[in-house]
């Protein structure tokens, strides 16, 4: 008898492992590349707490460290400083977060680099690669965004970083939103309400000190008085609060006929604050349905 009950135990463990292994196979695998330690948490920071909080997995990853992101300091201080809010963000946000030791303002397109963004993407086994287009107004933004599509087809090629086993599934890979026009400007091929958590996305950014609240690399004396100080955290996070609101609504006006699109004519009519993405033509071409697995936050059919 006492065999026996020590078998079902086993059994019963064993079917447990398989329920866990079940869900974790279930989960999505998100990884979002910024030039910067604050361009992804800018641009995607609300989906990403959106896919958190139904249990996917995102990582948030900073190409560069950010080092000369200030008008006041620079160099490791710096860096490391910037990479304590950038992981501090991703917690409030419940993402991991990584930012690699790359120069700020000294981005290339090199192999080396190549090979860097496919091993995280191949570690990460992602679903989702998420980055900026590769025409934009900074020089890191726009390599970020070359190496990411070069990673593209790379990731699934199995003697291309071998130590690496490759991806037999291709990602799909999406642009995030930018006001560009040339040589096209962004389409919002999925349009995202972050409504439901905008404000934990303001709370998030919050811990962006260097950036939000002295201005980074061009800020000054001056607009620092213009920021209510950290004495004064209700007060600063309301100037914060209102600058997203005006940016994420602005977003939102923006791409409302793609939210019509997802949401319907009346829910889509009434996002207030929205991110929206490009689908990358390398990578893995999804359709309406595999959109839905991918985005489980927008409305599925019954």
């Amino acid at each position: 008898m006492k065999t026996i009950n020590i078998l079902l135990y086993l059994i019963l463990i064993l079917i447990g492992k398989g329920v866990v292994a079940q869900e974790a196979e279930d989960k999505l695998r998100i990884i979002c590349f910024g030039a910067h330690p604050d361009d992804a948490e800018y641009k995607s920071g609300g989906s990403a707490a959106l896919w958190a909080q139904l249990g996917h997995h995102v990582k948030l990853v900073s190409v560069t460290n950010g080092d000369i992101g200030h008008w006041q300091m620079a160099g490791g201080p710096l860096a490391q400083r910037r990479a304590k809010e950038s992981a501090l963000v991703a917690e409030r946000l419940g993402v991991e977060s990584e930012v690699l030791d790359i120069h700020d303002g000294e981005l290339l397109p090199t192999l080396e680099n190549r090979k860097k963004i496919v091993r995280l993407i191949r570690e990460w086994n992602a679903d989702i690669v998420i980055a900026h287009r590769p025409w934009d107004y900074h020089p890191d933004h726009r390599y970020t965004g070359v190496l990411v599509q070069d990673a593209a087809f790379m990731v699934t090629v199995p003697f291309f970083c071998p130590e690496v086993p490759h991806l037999t599934k291709n990602p799909v890979f999406l642009y995030s939103s930018d006001r560009f026009q040339r040589p096209y400007p962004f389409r919002a091929d999925i349009a995202v309400s972050i409504d439901d958590v905008f404000e934990k996305k303001v709370d998030a950014l919050m811990a962006l000190e260097s950036q939000t609240f002295e201005g980074g690399a061009l800020g000054n004396a001056d607009f620092v008085q213009s920021v209510p100080p950290a004495s004064e955290p209700e007060f600063r996070r309301a100037w914060l609060r209102e600058k997203w609101d005006r940016r994420a609504s602005g977003e939102a006006n923006q791409f409302r006929d793609a939210l019509i699109t997802w949401y319907g004519e009346e829910a889509g009519q009434n996002v207030r604050h929205a991110e929206a993405f490009e689908i990358c033509e390398y990578g893995r071409q999804p359709n309406h349905r595999e959109i839905l697995q991918l985005f489980p936050f927008l409305p599925q059919p019954e």
